[in-house]
């Protein structure tokens, strides 16, 4: 039986949350992203690791920030097998350009995800360019639809003894494969052999030493 993700959006209204200090690890690399996740417990957002899976009716939402300026586009790919845009936002105005060692939230500011569905990985693309793509700041008038990938979430064993967390050593920050579909208008990387992709302590890293077109990735969320 086939089983897939699905990530529906809560949107709830929310106190503007305080900018994150810029992390000292952003002065490494030429061009260096980092990625956190974070789950609501009770009134407060916690990062947590970003291969954890999570329980269903859980609320998640990303920080996001860099050290280098551009244009940020987030999709979301439902289990559906629909796309939907999450960055930029109605709620944001549509703007969409950021600035290096500021934290964004994704999605916009009043919105977050809420874990429903059968167990799965819900695959969220990244993409960010050193220009602004004209036609892409708005969410396509017709989603467009594709197979879902059949992704099981699996447990690391060794970790799971060890920190006593079901985490799945296949979600979070990852490269795309070749042969895999993208959501309607999304480019590839202008170079993906030279991303790197690197996990620690409650984050993803991505960097890159060079920016000539759009730095694309996909992050997966694992989920019961």
């Amino acid at each position: 039986m086939r089983l897939y993700a699905l990530v529906s959006f809560a949107f709830v209204l929310a106190a503007s949350p305080a900018l994150y200090a810029q992390s000292t690890s952003l002065s490494q690399g030429s061009h260096r992203i980092e990625i956190f996740v974070e789950r609501r417990d009770g009134m407060v957002w916690k990062q947590v690791d970003p291969g954890l899976v999570f329980n269903q009716s859980d609320l998640l939402r990303f920080r996001f920030q860099t050290n280098f300026d551009g244009y940020l586009y987030v999709v979301n790919h439902s289990s559906s097998g629909s796309d939907m845009l999450l960055f930029p936002r109605e709620e944001t105005g549509r703007e969409n350009r950021i600035q290096a060692a500021k934290s964004y939230q994704v999605p916009a500011t009043k919105s977050q995800f809420r874990i429903a569905g059968p167990a799965g990985h819900e695959v969220v693309y990244w993409m960010l360019s050193p220009v602004e793509l004209p036609g892409y700041s708005s969410p396509p008038a017709s989603a467009e639809t594709r197979k879902a990938p059949e992704l099981i979430p699996r447990c690391d064993d060794e970790l799971f003894r060890a920190r006593g967390e079901c985490i799945d050593s296949t979600a979070g920050a990852r490269g795309i494969d070749a042969q895999e579909t993208l959501p309607k208008g999304l480019p590839r990387s202008d170079d993906p052999a030279d991303l790197v992709f690197m996990r620690q302590q409650n984050k993803s890293v991505i960097s890159s030493r060079i920016l000539h077109g759009p730095i694309v990735y996909e992050f997966r969320i694992a989920h019961k």
